[in-house]
């Protein structure tokens, strides 16, 4: 059983490429914490920790159909590697900042637009490098790998960031800026098996050529609306943790880094259960019944007033909603061909990634006037009402 969940660590380069990549992402995890819990105790406004996760996600919707073509025309490892040293770069800014004392709400949410903007061009270039690390029938499992590294991240991350973070903030964003020298060590190592494609077609014409390969594809703009719908709805969870955590619980970091990782912990356990499972029948029946109970589930813990049945209830939301998405991810993947994997995952990033900043900012307003867990209720209904959509009308994703 653990051979076939762990499948994908059989290839050197993926492994090499998932032990970098966890390693970064636990900084960032560590800054996510400090950066959320720092814009909130600066500002006392949930209206503005919404638009620091607006500013950090609207350049994916901007920038990644451009990213996306240059993900399929360069070297994916060159335009990872930038990526890389720009997030790096702003990470030590911010620590410099906080050091010193100068740090405002200001410097904060610029940087979380040029963070945004690096990974517009990076997300694009990561999510087509991983399936030409592995075999076409292991995909699946190496994309829950993939996102048991970014959960893992998300358990460790907080623990740390919560050290680090009574000490200073400035220890948070440090230790992320130098985190991301073993992403960048593993980007120059790897040797992945794809080469890109000569053409002297414009930008825009790729582009084009990308939505029309999706456009033929019955189910692919279902499972793109879908994408976006989820994140739009169920990603406010996350952001907003810090309201829930000060007015709800009465606490302050731990009490936020405890929630966070209840939620993290179950994410992995998500994850490896879509390991074990690799490619199965009826995998968009599946993903859409998982999505109801996500949305039952975050209804539930907003709902809830005791702290442990909360953590309960974020653990099994990370379990399911991280099974959601992986499983929706790995049906794009696998109906796309390695040529056109970057526009493709591109358009898909802008889905994935676009609901988030909206979601953010409209949730940000509609908290200050309603509350958190009110606004985290109505998101979860809505969330099992398009998960029952899929489900029984708009059938294209069940088929698959």
């Amino acid at each position: 059983m653990l051979k076939r969940v762990f499948k994908g660590f059989a290839y050197r380069d993926f492994r090499i490429m998932w032990i970098g990549a966890c390693t970064s992402q636990v900084g960032t995890q560590m800054q996510v914490l400090a950066q959320s819990w720092l814009v909130f105790q600066l500002s006392n406004s949930s209206l503005l920790l919404g638009f620091d996760s607006f500013l950090g996600t609207i350049p994916i919707v901007l920038f990644s159909l451009v990213g996306g073509v240059f993900a399929d025309r360069t070297a994916r490892q060159k335009l990872l590697l930038g990526s890389q040293v720009v997030q790096m770069t702003c990470a030590f800014l911010l620590a410099t900042l906080f050091a010193t004392g100068v740090i405002h709400v200001w410097h904060i949410l610029t940087l979380s637009f040029v963070v945004g903007t690096a990974q517009s061009f990076g997300g694009p270039a990561y999510q087509a490098l991983i399936p030409s690390l592995v075999k076409p029938e292991d995909l699946p499992n190496a994309i829950a790998l993939n996102s048991i590294q970014f959960n893992l991240a998300r358990v460790i991350g907080p623990v740390l960031g919560a050290l680090a973070l009574a000490i200073g903030a400035a220890w948070c964003f440090a230790l992320n800026g130098i985190s991301f020298i073993a992403v960048i060590v593993t980007l120059l190592i790897i040797r992945p098996q794809f080469v890109p494609t000569k053409t002297a077609e414009s930008v825009l014409g790729s582009m084009k050529v990308g939505f029309q390969f999706i456009r033929k594809q019955s189910a692919m703009e279902a499972l793109i609306v879908l994408a976006f719908s989820m994140t739009l709805l169920a990603f406010p969870l996350v952001v907003f943790l810090p309201v829930f955590t000060r007015d709800v619980y009465h606490g302050g970091p731990n009490v936020y880094s405890t929630l966070l990782v209840s939620l993290g912990i179950g994410s992995i356990c998500g994850a490896l259960i879509v390991a074990g499972l690799g490619k199965y029948r009826r995998q968009g029946r599946a993903a859409l019944l998982m999505l109801v109970a996500l949305g039952v589930l975050i209804t539930g813990f907003a709902l809830s007033r005791s702290f442990i049945l909360s953590c309960v209830l974020l653990f099994l939301s990370g379990g399911t909603l991280l099974a959601v998405f992986t499983t929706v991810s790995s049906l794009v993947q696998m109906i796309t061909s390695d040529q056109m994997r970057g526009r493709v995952m591109s358009v898909y990033n802008v889905a994935f990634r676009g609901g988030t900043p909206f979601g953010s900012l409209v949730v940000g307003a509609l908290v200050k006037e309603f509350t958190a867990p009110r606004v985290i209720a109505c998101n979860g209904v809505l969330l099992a009402i398009l998960g029952l959509y899929f489900l029984l009308v708009n059938r294209k994703v069940v088929a698959l």
